[in-house]
């Protein structure tokens, strides 16, 4: 078994970096391809984008907000980042729960609810009085955080054709950055005009997650979901026996648990995959704004319009890699943008002016994020077909939470190690020096070991390049979480056939008047 499982890593490494491209007879091009696309599979993508950039402003309000904190609650930096780290350690939980109920009931209503959900706790932390209730709310706001990027991977990619998913997979992800730059937006223009401070920040979040609920309860479910719904129903037709809801639960459970049995080696992979990726993310952004307040010596405003600058970096470069991963592969683009981002890091630390530093934070989120770029669609193909909400979201989510301590040990080495800066002269700095935490230097290690372990994961990894994961069948089929288990052509519904069938289906599996009638007309027949 292990020199199997050597050989193939080996093979990955040295034969698969780049994948071979396969022909098919329908394929497009890319431009063509995209202009191809509907008004609903355009609103999908972007609903799932604007869940996720929704995702982003929740979570960095803590971020652009830790030296607030501190003042408010009367703690220090390293106090206020374990919020962070408790955040990031919950994700975990509410990626396995709303991952498996999306798989299993459809992407519609798992979605909206998480939305609102979060929205209740991003109010409520606007209003807390005490440090202790801040971490409350943090901890299960990373519960409920947790669920939201499967499931808005899924919405996004699963309804697009093969051609436009590298593409789309870049701009998806760096709806993170987007919502980070949205957050210091606010954080630099709203929150210093009004009383409530840094609570403005995290009521404005709640607000745009509600409105993303609003919008995603408008649209329909997923048109693949439906489609692998309809399929299950036709092949209970044909075996002349009707499926309840509790029984495709059991065999829900039954093919997770052959999934993990048999793709064990694949999950540690991916946690390990997105754990370095986590760690390049979140120590690279989460404590920027410290750094350049703290270290530099500049203001809250410029940290806010540093990080701006940062994330435009991070835009540009996961749109360049996603493009890229469709025609040089998934992971040879990874490996290209992290190097990138890791030439960076004396750019990033080492200026002391305001236009240096921002065009390190540029360059090195362009890499970083750039990388990023490719990791849902790498996640949607190379998961086990029939859990595409939960295989990612999950690994993803272990992954956050076994780099959730990277704020807290970037503060805690930041406090340890000293370095001496030029101040003007005053009464408290008579020398016109003085001593603060050294961010910079921490930075620098921490995200040069981490690109280094990242590209090694990198490189012996898995790849499914254009895999058609549409065709599968869904999970609460008998045999559905198998590998090969695809629709058939011959049986598979076209979308006439899907509306014919399933009526306006909504998520879950109940039972329309039209089915009962066609039901009663098959069985009197």
């Amino acid at each position: 078994m292990i020199s199997s499982v050597l050989s193939r890593l080996w093979s990955n490494a040295t034969h698969n970096l780049i994948p071979r491209r396969e022909k098919k007879d329908n394929q497009k091009p890319l431009l063509k391809s995209l202009a191809s696309l509907n008004a609903r599979q355009w609103a999908e993508f972007w609903t799932g984008w604007l869940a996720w950039t929704c995702d982003a402003i929740d979570f960095y309000s803590v971020s652009l907000s830790v030296t607030n904190l501190a003042t408010q609650f009367r703690r220090s930096t390293t106090d206020i980042t374990r919020a962070l780290t408790l955040t990031l350690l919950l994700r975990s939980v509410g990626a396995i729960i709303l991952g498996i109920i999306s798989d299993r009931f459809g992407r519609k209503i798992p979605l909206t609810l998480n939305l609102l959900l979060i929205a209740v706790l991003e109010l409520g932390a606007g209003f807390v009085q005490t440090y202790s209730q801040f971490l409350v709310l943090r901890s299960l706001f990373g519960i409920a955080m947790g669920g939201i990027w499967g499931l808005a991977a899924s919405t996004s990619l699963e309804n697009l054709p093969v051609e436009t998913r590298g593409l789309a997979s870049g701009v998806l992800q760096e709806g993170y950055a987007a919502g980070t730059i949205i957050a210091a937006i606010i954080d630099l223009f709203l929150v210093p005009e009004q009383s409530h401070s840094w609570r403005a920040l995290f009521w404005c979040a709640a607000g745009l997650s509600t409105l993303c609920a609003l919008i995603r309860f408008c649209l329909p479910e997923s048109k693949v979901f439906l489609k692998a719904k309809g399929y299950a129903r036709l092949r209970e037709e044909q075996l002349g026996r009707k499926i309840g809801s509790k029984e495709k639960t059991k065999i829900f459970i039954r093919e997770t648990g052959k999934m993990l049995r048999h793709h064990w080696m694949l999950c540690i992979y991916g946690v390990l995959l997105m754990s370095g990726f986590n760690f390049l993310s979140h120590g690279s952004q989460d404590l920027f704004p410290t750094f350049i307040q703290s270290t530099k010596g500049f203001s809250s405003q410029d940290a806010a319009i540093m990080t701006i600058i940062g994330q435009c970096g991070s835009i540009v470069g996961g749109a360049a890699s996603g493009w890229s991963s469709q025609y040089i592969g998934r992971r040879l683009s990874m490996i290209i943008f992290i190097l990138l981002g890791a030439l960076f890091i004396p750019l990033w630390i080492l200026p002391n002016s305001f236009s240096g530093l921002s065009l390190g934070a540029f360059w090195i989120q362009f890499g970083v994020q750039g990388a990023w770029g490719v990791i849902p669609i790498q996640l949607a193909e190379m998961s086990p077909p029939a859990f595409r909400a939960t295989f990612p979201g999950v690994v993803y989510q272990i992954g956050n939470m076994v780099s959730s301590a990277s704020a807290q040990i970037e503060a805690t080495g930041g406090e340890h190690l000293k370095t001496t800066v030029s101040v003007p002269v005053s009464t408290a700095n008579p020398t016109g020096e003085k001593i603060v935490p050294d961010y910079g230097t921490v930075q620098g290690i921490l995200i040069g070991c981490v690109a280094a372990f990242t590209i090694i994961i990198t490189v012996f990894g898995p790849e499914k390049h254009g895999y058609e994961f549409e065709k599968h069948r869904a999970a609460f089929e008998e045999g559905g979480g198998d590998d090969d288990a695809v629709m058939k052509d011959d049986d598979a519904l076209d979308d006439g056939e899907i509306t014919g069938r399933q009526g306006n289906f909504r998520s879950g599996d109940e039972t329309t008047s039209e089915e009962k009638a066609e039901v009663e007309m098959i069985e009197n027949a």
